[in-house]
């Protein structure tokens, strides 16, 4: 995989930079500012909407990374009334498993954290691959919306990799 831009140089980023935020980081410092419409203290994670490619495609619209990379997507929902979230995407699926992780800077439960691996096919006879994604959102959308300007997204933060 070959990129066309340099990142570094695009971004103005310092020789040596390195993107390795903790799960507090990412929703305090990333997701909770970008849902309410304020500006992020790096423009380092593209939006992309996750459920139209397949993993492998993704590196390559990211803006920064080499073996794991950032992605704000919109949250769509399998039914227009419901809560269930699509997850059907590119040429096969997301699948959720293991249990979702509060994520909480300074004991207050911001964030939830949920791990996904990527099946190529339908469900249920997909067959897993090696990519993972870990998926951030809000804990309380309403808070968020609330505290919100006008135009705030309902997004989540996903950070995706191969798992070798």
């Amino acid at each position: 995989m070959r990129r066309e831009r340099d990142a570094e140089a695009e971004l103005n980023l310092p020789p040596g930079f390195r993107f390795h935020p903790t799960d507090d980081e990412l929703v305090e410092h990333y997701l909770c500012r970008k849902a309410a419409g304020q500006r992020l203290p790096v423009p380092i994670i593209a939006e992309v909407d996750l459920y139209k490619f397949d993993p492998w495609d993704l590196p390559e619209r990211a803006l920064f990374g080499a073996r794991e990379w950032y992605f704000f997507t919109p949250r769509d929902r399998k039914y227009p009334n419901g809560s269930r979230p699509n997850r059907a995407a590119g040429n096969g699926y997301w699948k959720a498993t293991g249990a979702d992780t509060p994520v909480a800077p300074r004991g207050r439960t911001l964030g939830i954290k949920k791990a996904l691996v990527f099946y190529a096919g339908k469900a249920p006879r997909g067959v897993k691959t090696d990519w993972i994604m870990h998926e951030y959102r809000l804990a309380d959308a309403g808070r968020a919306a609330a505290g919100a300007k006008k135009g705030s997204l309902r997004v989540s933060l996903a950070q995706i990799h191969p798992n070798y």
